[in-house]
């Protein structure tokens, strides 16, 4: 008898009789698994499954991955290109051409009447890269505005603004590959089991062959916490004091590798004389780790023959971002852990195509890592497209962080919001909503008609989800990998790239630039773009035949190693791989060639814990979950395992409340409040909560707005919270509610 049944159902697994699978790409986390969609006789998508030979995941797939062929039939998928006059209207339905044509008759007088710049365009991490470049000569070289920026600066920017102050250039210098030949691992705000858990079982295949330290400094004791030899419960915001005092350890018992820093960096100097200010004595009360723990951690990692760090949103997601991942740059200098195998400083990547963002959006500058300050990138790129360089600006304009204040100080009037969803992943989001109904016009671009967003929206384009399109991204170890076209577009919605090119025909550059009809072709333009002596992102050699059959590779990749390494007819296995690693040479893309060291003095702007608001507040992801739910709150096995807001409490602080496990709370910050369930545990210490961030009305209600000052990624793991008991059935009633979106 089991649980008073005499008869155990027994376990039925449905046949899925796959006629045909078809190869493509994770449309997730930026890990870049390769995937086969199993279709049927029907040529109707049943199951999927990881590709076995691609060196990236090996077959392995987590949650999101095995159920992700659920996204082309869920429910709240747009159909119908959608109009209204003000936002509190209700849509009518109307045609793709009155849908393109009344949006750019907006662009157009509302830059006639404000200027250029008064319309703005916020894209997402989540389009294929050809997407971006489309978009991006759309934006910059048809609509003319500079105010164009992604969602990557809510996650990644922290980590490109590093990488351009240290190295002189974005670009990630390590690789996976280099979990298999480090001495020593240390994770900086970084959980990759739940965050990317197929980069976290290569980390752990790893450390099965060949043991060594696992280090993992975090404030919260996340699952890669549990795991580590040694964990640092850091305090928030203050990871740039623990290095420093790690690196006053290395440097004050000659554990540097000064023959690497004589050859290879600048500023050597300046860091030596900083850090004599951050002794471990000192800096134990500023972090939290004691004195002898840093000595020990920082002797570790200097001593290893090769040691790596990683970070993610811990390190990114704050005031000190940029500082933080240039002083992770100084510790892997200083120790000559850059550009080797197992030596590396990797930054983990957020969306599937954060790096194609990076890479060809031209959010931030010009596509191929070419800046805007630049004239000669301005007339190089005005000379490709056949336009006038005195088009472009002169200079980068707002981030997405800036660009809603700008909304309120009347600066921007119009906004083209492209697949993603501010109304939810933005920092206080009560000033967001009232921003966006002070729009003159807004457009959501995106694969739901429900998005929180477009609520606000005057006009609604339904794109094509995933596999729905053609087109490649670039993983977090700079791999280019292909997303092939499986299904036809759903309903009437319709490839990005495909809105992109009909909105250009609808500007005057639009008949002067070329923009090619398929996806491929603009790929082979993005190719040409990377051409260039010392250009480190040179994807030359690459074609989508090539991309599949070496299941990705990485850049560069250039024209001439295929002539290299292999026959015309017969492309050899190891032809088809890039280089895994930057800078092995020790030549830098600074002016110098010389990588920078640079001084990082600790400025204690948080928001912290205190009377009125005596709790931490930290957020982050888990894992059956992607960003804000758009996709994941849709897929059944997904979102029945955290169909609801819930914060992680201390038992010990929840006691001193008198709040007990799986009752409601609300929080309340200075910005706002939020109600959610309470799951007790010993994972966050006594002053501390964490809030995973997918949810609508939740977290972001909470969070402060402070920018890094060299990024501007906001600061969403820094601020205080004040907690107290609530009425259970109303907050029961508003879960429900909630729980629609």
């Amino acid at each position: 008898m089991l649980f008073g049944r005499k008869n155990r159902k027994p376990i039925s697994i449905p046949s899925k009789k796959v006629e045909q699978w078809k190869y493509t790409t994770c449309n997730y986390c930026s890990t870049g698994c390769s995937i086969e969609i199993g279709l049927d006789t029907n040529k109707k998508v049943v199951t999927t499954r990881g590709h076995a030979g691609a060196d990236v995941n090996r077959g392995k797939l987590c949650i999101k991955g095995i159920l992700e062929h659920e996204l082309f039939d869920s429910p709240g998928r747009g159909s119908e290109p959608l109009i209204r006059d003000k936002h509190y209207e209700a849509f009518e339905k109307t045609s793709w051409d009155n849908a393109l044509d009344v949006t750019s008759d907006k662009i157009k007088s509302i830059q006639a009447q404000y200027g250029k710049d008064s319309f703005a365009i916020v894209s997402s991490g989540q389009l294929m890269t050809e997407e971006f470049y489309t978009l991006g000569k759309l934006a910059r070289g048809c609509i003319g505005t500079n105010n164009y920026d992604g969602n990557t600066t809510l996650c990644m920017a922290s980590a490109v603004s590093g990488y351009k102050r240290s190295f002189g250039s974005d670009g990630p210098p390590g690789c996976y590959d280099d979990f298999e030949h480090t001495h020593c691992f240390m994770a900086f705000g970084s959980n990759l089991p739940e965050q990317h858990p197929i980069i976290y079982w290569r980390l752990k295949e790893a450390l099965e062959k060949r043991k060594f330290p696992l280090i993992v400094v975090d404030p919260r004791v996340t699952m890669l916490a549990q795991f580590a030899d040694i964990h640092l419960p850091i305090t928030p915001g203050t990871d740039c004091v623990l290095i420093n005092a790690m690196m006053f350890v290395i440097i004050n018992e000659g554990l540097q590798d000064q023959a690497y820093i004589d050859a290879h960096t600048q500023g050597f100097d300046e860091v030596k004389a900083l850090v004599q200010d951050y002794d471990p004595k000192s800096a134990q009360h500023i972090c939290g780790i004691d004195e002898d723990t840093i000595r020990n951690v920082a002797r570790i990692y200097a001593k290893a023959p090769a040691a790596m760090s990683i970070w993610t949103m811990g390190i990114n997601q704050s005031t000190h971002g940029s500082d933080g991942v240039a002083n992770i740059n100084n510790l892997n200098l200083i120790t000559g852990n850059i550009g080797k195998p197992g030596g590396t400083s990797l930054s983990i990547t957020g969306q599937c195509n954060a790096m194609g963002t990076r890479e060809w959006s031209s959010c931030s500058g010009l596509p191929g890592y070419r800046y805007l300050e630049n004239a000669d990138d301005r007339q190089e790129i005005a000379d490709f497209w056949g336009i006038d360089p005195e088009f472009f600006p002169k200079k980068r304009g707002l981030a997405e962080t800036d660009i809603f204040p700008a909304i309120e100080t009347g600066e921007i009037k119009g906004m083209w919001i492209v697949a993603t969803n501010p109304m939810t992943s933005m920092p206080n989001t009560a000033r967001i909503r009232k921003a966006l109904e002070k729009l003159d016009f807004l457009v959501i671009q995106d694969v739901y008609e429900d998005v929180e967003t477009n609520q606000y929206s005057h006009v609604y384009f339904p794109a094509s989800v995933w596999a729905e399109k053609e087109g490649c991204h670039t993983n977090t170890e700079r791999r280019v990998n292909l997303i092939s076209n499986v299904l036809p577009p759903y309903a009437n919605s319709k490839p990005d790239f495909w809105i992109f090119n009909e909105m250009a025909k609808r500007f005057d550059n639009g008949k002067v630039i070329n923009f090619p009809e398929t996806p491929e072709g603009a790929f082979n333009e993005m190719k040409q773009l990377s051409k260039g002596k010392g250009r480190t992102l040179d994807i030359s050699g690459m074609t989508y035949e090539k991309l599949v059959k070496a299941k990705g590779i990485q850049w560069p990749y250039r024209e001439r190693k295929r002539e290299e390494n292999c026959e015309q007819d017969n492309e050899a296995p190891e032809s088809l791989k890039g280089d895994p690693r930057l800078y092995t040479d020790g030549k830098f893309q600074t002016k110098s060639g010389k990588a920078n060291l640079l001084p990082i003095k600790f400025f204690n702007n948080n928001e912290q814990p205190c009377q009125d608001f005596p709790f931490w507040l930290n957020s982050g992801r888990v894992v059956e979950h992607f960003h804000t739910r758009t996709r994941t709150g849709k897929i059944g096995n997904c979102n029945k395992f955290s169909p609801t807001a819930y914060m992680e409490m201390n038992p010990d602080a929840a006691n001193e409340l008198g709040i007990t496990h799986q009752s409601y709370v609300r929080l309340t910050s200075r910005r706002g409040d939020a109600v959610v369930m309470v799951q007790l545990t010993q994972r966050v210490p006594r002053n501390m909560v964490f809030i995973p961030f997918h949810f609508f009305d939740c977290v972001n209600r909470l969070t402060l707005g402070l920018l890094d000052p060299h990024s501007r990624q906001p600061a969403f793991k820094q601020c205080a919270v004040q907690i107290e008991t609530v009425d259970q059935v109303e907050a029961a009633r508003l879960n429900v509610e909630r729980r629609a979106f």
